[in-house]
């Protein structure tokens, strides 16, 4: 049994499971690392190879350090398996805001991914996305999609660019759902002036926005600021968020929902 050589899958969630560490460390002995996750040396190295020439961490002498956490928790091949227990918890919330005969707006983030799941059982939805990953996920469902076509960045599998805000003007949804890669004291901020452009376009065209934030974007900023909670009218959030966050929210008048949530491994 010792012999027998792992499947690509359980390589894949060893490597992201050997990035979340480095992360949230901001670095580590890659020889801390091979006795922390039970492997050789030598297969250390090779996952960390394979990591580096992704861009999502530096490989240094004997040690790795990360990138600005920010910068890569946009990427989607990393993000969507953060936080993964926290993120079904707010999508089982957020479903329930959703009515039969609805038109949907569904942003790129990774937290709603699950949400896509959910509702793609609801009868006579309309569904609208820029993210390609979430239009897969609706349309193997039979859901009816329309995909926001415009600049497409594979490193995010979604599109952005006067393409997809244009097209949001014509759009009238009844409801969306976003998420933001940081915020602070009720501030939103993302690390990239095209998706803060998408998220304030998907805003303005939507009667009842939602945001979807677990407790890891909190106490955190970014390069680009595009506004505050004010503009949702209800933010939903995972009960390990710090509490003074939970209280900006109401403060500036939008209503916040906080779900019990158990927490991912990390």
């Amino acid at each position: 049994m010792g012999n027998v050589r792992p499947s690509d899958a359980v390589v894949e969630q060893r490597r992201q499971d050997v990035l979340r560490h480095v992360i949230e460390h901001g670095g580590a002995r890659i020889d801390e690392l091979a006795e922390r996750f039970e492997v050789s040396l030598m297969t250390m190295h090779r996952d960390l190879d394979e990591l580096a020439e992704r861009r999502l961490l530096r490989k240094l002498r004997g040690r790795v350090e990360s990138y600005s956490s920010l910068t890569v928790e946009t990427a989607t091949r990393f993000r969507i398996g953060l936080h993964v227990a926290e993120k079904a918890a707010l999508a089982s919330a957020a479903a329930l805001e959703v009515r039969p005969g609805m038109t949907v707006l569904i942003d790129d983030s990774s937290t709603v991914f699950p949400l896509a799941r959910q509702v793609s059982g609801i009868e006579e939805l309309t569904l609208v996305t820029n993210s390609v990953g979430v239009a897969q996920i609706l349309s193997a469902a039979g859901c009816e999609v329309v995909l926001l076509g415009g600049r497409y960045r594979g490193e995010f599998d979604s599109c952005t660019g006067p393409d997809v805000l244009r097209a949001l003007s014509r759009l009238r949804a009844d409801i969306s759902f976003m998420s933001a890669t940081a915020i602070t004291n009720g501030r939103l901020f993302h690390p990239i002036q095209d998706y803060a452009d998408v998220k304030e376009g998907i805003r303005e065209s939507t009667a009842r926005n939602v945001l979807l934030v677990d407790h890891s974007k909190f106490g955190k900023t970014a390069t680009f600021a595009y506004g505050d909670v004010r503009a949702y009218d209800l933010v939903i959030t995972d009960n390990a968020t710090p509490e003074h966050e939970l209280t900006a929210i109401p403060d500036l008048g939008t209503e916040v929902r906080v779900v019990p949530a158990p927490r991912s491994e990390t």
